[in-house]
């Protein structure tokens, strides 16, 4: 497969800058795989398609607060700071993404918040974007952070034109979020509401959670048209024994094992035994997922609508098959299906 089998046109008016009203209540894409039919549902219908002993794999981790805006020293110029990861908690090491990115030198300073109490200073420039900054900061660790999470906003996408808004807080967060680590949301997770899965454990569907802390490299343009040149930023990735039991159990019983989202699934394609099994597993993944490719563990996957030639796009075609993906992407578009983010949602089964 190469890069160019991916692109499809996506009127930009599709690109879904809200959520919608209810998180439950977002359009559903059934696919089914065998039968080869596609089906329009609204989210809540999901519950139809499962039964006592099926499970979900939830991504549990949480978005933080990363993106700043600071001024730089003596010019004041206006810099918008986004925290990709902590390198060092001790020295207060952050990889970031600084923007403009040209105006930033190593040794220069960013001054943030209205009382400027939090001073960081470049002390590497990592790659053409990324910098390396230390903050200079007087306070405990606990207070560093907490400073951080009071200067930080909701890093919604950078399609989303508009301001960030009070309901960005809640709604570009899934209900079951916990571990917090992700700069951005696993967006399949935000169809979720409380009553619906209330609703599916009242049923009998069992959830396991795992725990990808989604970087912007999930985002990064594939520049090259093989893609098996195409590398993957590193993602941090935790599956404890106790979901890998509940997984391998139900797998055993020949049940529906879901993966809700890709970064859900790329954490447990990360971890496979030799026998086909989940392993508990504790560490960085680099997994691209494109056609042709064997999955192990799920037989289900419940994803957003994806950009062309997006790395989370050649997944979705390498589970339900290049053709049938094709052909529910130009349905979509017909249907006026919502896109990215805030979008509509697929059930391929």
């Amino acid at each position: 497969m190469k890069l160019s089998h991916f692109g499809f046109k996506l009127p930009e008016e599709l690109l879904a800058e809200h959520p919608t009203e209810n998180r439950d209540e977002a359009r559903l894409m059934v696919l089914d795989r065998k039968k080869k039919t596609i089906e329009h549902k609204l989210f809540k219908d999901i519950i139809d398609y499962f039964d006592e002993g099926d499970v979900m794999i939830l991504n549990n981790t949480k978005v933080f607060p990363a993106r700043l805006f600071g001024n730089k020293e003596k010019t004041g110029a206006r810099i918008e700071v986004f925290l990709l990861r902590e390198l060092n908690e001790e020295q207060r090491l952050w990889d970031v993404l600084v923007d403009p990115a040209r105006k930033i030198r190593i040794g220069n300073k960013l001054y943030f918040g209205d009382d400027e109490t939090l001073v960081a200073e470049v002390i590497d420039n990592t790659t053409s974007r990324g910098r390396t900054l230390r903050f200079l900061y007087d306070g405990s660790y606990k207070e560093f952070r907490q400073k951080l999470t009071q200067l930080g906003e909701t890093p919604l996408p950078k399609y989303i034109k508009r301001d960030v808004e009070p309901e960005d807080e809640e709604r570009y967060q899934t209900i079951f979020a916990k571990n917090e680590g992700a700069v951005a949301a696993p967006t399949a997770g935000l169809h979720f509401s409380k009553h619906l899965l209330k609703r599916l454990e009242i049923k009998g569907i069992d959830f396991a959670e795992v725990t990808l802390h989604v970087g912007l490299g999930t985002f990064n343009p594939v520049e090259v048209e093989d893609l098996s040149k195409h590398k993957m930023d590193s993602e941090e990735a935790f599956v404890t024994q106790q979901a890998a039991d509940i997984v391998n159990d139900a797998k055993a019983r020949k049940k529906r094992v879901c993966a809700v989202g890709t970064t859900a699934m790329r954490a447990i394609e990360s971890s496979v035994s030799s026998s086909g099994t989940l392993n508990e597993f504790e560490g960085w993944t680099n997994k691209f997922i494109f056609p042709p490719y064997e999955f192990s563990i799920a037989n289900c996957m419940i994803t957003n609508f994806h950009t062309p030639k997006s790395t989370l796009l050649m997944m979705v075609s390498a589970f339900a098959g290049h053709d049938f993906m094709k052909e529910a992407y130009e349905i979509a578009v017909k249907e006026k299906y919502r896109f990215y983010t805030y979008g509509d949602a697929m059930l391929i089964i």
